[in-house]
């Protein structure tokens, strides 16, 4: 039996996960620049990449054997590495169809309320005001493609489908390789090798920062949290990545942007209160 993390800790992992996740935009970003890999290339990579730490990570900690964990509960991370294919393919499917602000809209605003309604928990004004804060940040041109639309849309679904899975899970490391794994082997049609050692370099990070180490901080969170809480918390991940691409990319930061920004700073930390 695992031990129930304090609140305070909870959310600190979960913030922790966001930060880090944040991270994984601006490095897909450099691996298109210098390894000339697609986006769905790099969501494998990513993913595969992740395994090999998590599976390193195991046997520095003496993990039990994975074979019990695999006969106890068979199905759940093939539905978790399906979610977080899916999650993945919608995203990178939706940018070039309706752009990337009302992709980022979609897929990660829809996934709270989604995570809410089914895990039974109440929509609170400060979700409300988080996901408006997202518009704001994301604010840009786009289309009304349907296809797209309905590709951010199963992007929500798979994030959700995921975090829902793996709530309260005993062994949030195991859980996490088993998910990657099969989430890998989804993905695998789309790989192509990087096309130069800086590439293979990201994918390392790729791999460990905003992969393995946050996942696995944002399943340890989930022990204590309500999935709707750390769902909305994980929304400081676009925050992140613009303050990342106006810093390393020169990305101009509209005082919309930053309205938004300080709105889904302020909503996270409002709703966590009420955790």
């Amino acid at each position: 039996m695992h031990h129930r993390l304090s609140t305070r800790r909870a959310l600190v992992y979960v913030v922790l996960a966001a930060l880090a996740w944040g991270t994984g935009g601006p490095t897909g970003a450099l691996l298109s620049q210098y390894a000339g890999l697609t986006p769905l290339s790099t969501s494998f990579w990513r993913l595969a990449a992740a395994v090999v730490w998590l599976a390193v990570a195991r046997l520095a900690v003496r993990r039990a054997p994975l074979g019990p964990v695999l006969v106890a509960s068979p199905l759940r991370p093939v539905l978790s590495g399906l979610g977080l294919a899916a999650c993945q393919l919608g995203y990178f499917t939706a940018i070039p169809r309706v752009g990337v602000g009302i992709a980022t809209v979609i897929a990660l605003g829809a996934a709270p309320i989604f995570i809410t309604i089914v895990a039974r928990e109440r929509l609170t004004p400060a979700l409300f005001a988080a996901l408006a804060g997202l518009v704001l940040l994301s604010a840009t041109s786009g289309t009304a493609d349907l296809a797209g639309i309905a590709a951010a849309v199963m992007s929500a679904a798979g994030y959700s489908l995921t975090t829902l899975l793996n709530r309260n899970t005993p062994d949030p490391l195991t859980t996490a390789l088993l998910g990657f794994t099969a989430g890998a082997l989804f993905l695998a049609p789309f790989a192509a090798l990087p096309t130069s050692l800086v590439g293979w370099l990201l994918i390392v990070y790729f791999g460990l920062i905003p992969t393995a180490f946050a996942y696995t901080l944002f399943y340890l969170g989930l022990r204590t949290l309500k999935a709707s809480t750390a769902s909305v918390i994980a929304l400081l991940e676009p925050v992140v990545a613009t303050a990342i691409a106006a810093t390393m990319f020169h990305e101009h930061l509209t005082l919309t942007a930053l309205t938004g920004a300080a709105i889904v700073l302020t909503a996270a930390t409002a709703h966590s209160r009420h955790q």
